[in-house]
């Protein structure tokens, strides 16, 4: 009897011992899962692009002030419709509205515009930004896809841009003249300015050492670029799935879901050009239709800014923080009225301004005029 009750205690305890080792195997090998999906490539292309990001924000804000002959000579910025301009069609040829943005608060920190100059310049950024979804649907045309469903979200994307930002360019000049939002100043900013003083100072003393003010400039706007082109190179692979597309069915007809869902997705890539140009290949595809993404564009066209809000923090400026805490204000609230008040009577004015642009080569031809003409004839006034 003994022995028989010393083998089952044996057996008992070889079986919690059998049951107990897969979990202790189990672990190692998830923790393993877990530290092969850590991209280290990404983080470290991440961490070097918030380094760019700054360092070229410390140069252009350095080397402003010794360019301002140089703007004032060869660039025309006398007056707030002249900035909008500039802004607009500096945007066009770089194929991107941030570093703009970041050039239009330097120059107000160096004293070349105003607060409406450089709101109207940060305006005119996001107005030429735009066209880059544009710019991806002419790749798909090229690629051999249909015109209009390929062009018809980049025009979209144009079209309630402008429309938004124009009526919001009016509200945030008058709450830029009346001061009422002029309390909104971050002040926090010191003890980072004061870090990036000391990490970037050695490096701009040796180019001031080797350089003009203008090539510094110049040196900073392309840095920020590559800072840009780095982070959204982070930015993890969109794969598109049924499943994930069927359960979102839904959510897609519910204006303000599609609002919320473009606003976090540019708030978290910091991209509107990521986030929006992911709506070509999604529309060729059918997952969603161009009358769902109106919202989605104006939430997007929202957070945009908080690129630009770090810049402003960066340059210790309380002012320029304002700008573009006043930019934001003015955008969120012209998209929320028309979302909460006349959403069906605009949805179907974009709609059919964008059926008319693609109706054929003549109508898009006027349009494209319309779009280069508009930031030039605004720079020469």
């Amino acid at each position: 009897m003994q022995d028989s009750s010393d083998m089952d205690t044996i057996t008992s305890v070889s079986e919690s011992q059998d049951i107990s080792l897969p979990l202790l195997i189990s672990l190692p090998d998830a923790l393993s899962a877990v530290w092969e999906r850590v991209h280290f490539k990404k983080i470290g292309l991440f961490l070097i692009s918030i380094f760019l990001f700054v360092l070229a924000i410390v140069l252009m804000k350095d080397s402003a002030r010794g360019i301002s002959s140089l703007v004032q000579d060869f660039i025309t910025v006398t007056n707030p419709v002249n900035c909008l301009g500039f802004g607009w069609l500096s945007a066009y040829l770089i194929m991107s509205g941030s570093p703009i943005a970041a050039t239009a608060l330097t120059f107000f920190d160096a004293g070349m515009v105003d607060k409406i100059g450089a709101f109207n310049m940060i305006t005119g950024s996001r107005l030429g930004a735009s066209f880059i979804v544009l710019f991806v649907g002419f790749i798909y045309v090229l690629r051999g896809r249909d015109r209009a469903t390929s062009l018809s979200m980049g025009l979209l994307s144009l079209t309630v841009t402008w429309s938004t930002y124009i009526l919001g360019l009016l509200v945030g000049v008058s709450i830029l003249r009346a001061g009422v939002l002029d309390w909104v100043q971050l002040r926090s900013g010191t003890f980072l300015y004061t870090t990036t003083e000391l990490i970037f100072d050695p490096i701009l003393t040796v180019m001031n050492s080797f350089l003009p003010h203008w090539a510094i400039f110049f040196c900073g706007l392309l840095i920020i670029m590559l800072s840009f082109q780095l982070f959204d190179r982070c930015l993890p692979q969109m794969t598109i799935k049924e499943s994930q597309v069927g359960q979102m069915s839904r959510l897609v007809y519910r204006r303000w879901v599609m609002f919320s869902l473009g606003a976090l997705i540019t708030m978290v890539s910091m991209s509107v050009s990521l986030s929006l140009s992911v709506l070509v290949p999604l529309s060729n595809r059918g997952f969603v239709r161009r009358e769902n993404v109106i919202p989605y564009i104006m939430g997007a066209n929202i957070t945009t800014f908080v690129d630009t809000l770090l810049a402003a923090v960066l340059l210790n400026n309380a002012s320029a923080f304002t700008i573009v805490f006043v930019e934001m204000v003015s955008i969120s609230l012209v998209s929320m009225i028309i979302l909460a008040t006349i959403y069906h009577h605009y949805e179907r004015t974009i709609l059919d301004l964008v059926a008319w642009i693609t109706a054929g080569n003549r109508n898009l031809v006027i349009f494209l005029s319309v779009v280069f003409v508009v930031p030039i004839f605004l720079m020469v006034i």
